[in-house]
């Protein structure tokens, strides 16, 4: 069977990041249940139900594709193609009523991201790319900002939710605050991305990503004319775990001055 169009790939994770977003909506401000994977990383029943919503989705459509997402579903014998899934990415944010959340689905053919959809229900915005052929949201083209000096740049990061690793995204965001007009930490690596893409954010970055957190958001980000890559430098992958993207020029500015202060301090 020949593949899909990636353009009818691409519907269908927007499709599926809209339902996604419609769950969220609708539970917002009412959560119930909350859990937590870790001393900080919080789970609530929203992102269970937004998940299966999405998955059943993407099941009925594509029944052999491998599926990865953040709460553990998983599915599909076709390893060539795989959808990558955060049906909340800002639990943290959605939990505590502030209003910066999205729904991230990403689609990789033969290990290579391939299309891409990042909802905001809060905005009512939908990003979305496909390879090689640009980014949009709402229908409307993306491009990166023209900034070219830190001091005119608006940056996003985040912060890893294992303390230990904690001082040196913040010795990071203290160079950075320097030499940036600001830096923002928003709490969603989905919407950062796409920020980026928009021209809101001049550059990104943070330490320590999931796949899930960032597959659509950095094809997006990529095809409005980013450079990706991982907080080393190095060709992005989706399972890298970091990434800094942001207008060619800011790139490598922002690289030399997280690789400084990631240095550990002289005792």
């Amino acid at each position: 069977m020949a593949d899909e169009p990636l353009s009818v790939v691409a519907e269908i994770a927007a499709a599926a990041a809209r339902a996604g977003g419609d769950v969220l909506r609708a539970s917002y401000g009412r959560v119930q249940s909350v859990n937590f994977k870790g001393l900080t990383d919080l789970v609530t029943e929203v992102d269970v139900r937004a998940e299966q919503t999405i998955v059943a989705l993407l099941r009925d459509r594509f029944p052999t594709h491998q599926i990865l997402a953040e709460e553990g579903s998983v599915g599909g014998s076709d390893p060539r193609h795989r959808w990558i899934v955060d049906p909340l990415d800002g639990t943290t944010n959605y939990a505590h009523g502030l209003r910066v959340f999205s729904v991230s689905v990403g689609y990789e053919r033969d290990g290579v991201l391939a299309a891409g959809a990042v909802f905001d229900p809060c905005q009512d915005e939908l990003f979305l790319a496909t390879r090689g052929s640009g980014a949009t949201v709402n229908g409307q083209p993306l491009a990166v900002s023209k900034t070219d000096t830190l001091v005119r740049a608006l940056l996003g990061t985040g912060f890893p939710y294992e303390r230990a690793m904690m001082p040196i995204a913040l010795r990071q965001f203290c160079a950075l605050s320097m030499e940036a007009q600001a830096v923002r930490r928003v709490g969603s690596a989905a919407l950062d991305c796409c920020w980026v893409a928009a021209g809101r954010f001049d550059g990104y970055w943070e330490n320590i990503v999931k796949a899930w957190d960032v597959a659509a958001g950095a094809l997006i980000a990529l095809e409005a004319g980013a450079m990706v890559t991982d907080v080393l430098g190095n060709p992005f992958r989706v399972d890298a775990g970091s990434i800094m993207l942001a207008t060619p020029a800011l790139h490598p500015l922002i690289l030399a001055a997280v690789t400084e202060a990631s240095k550990e301090p002289a005792s």
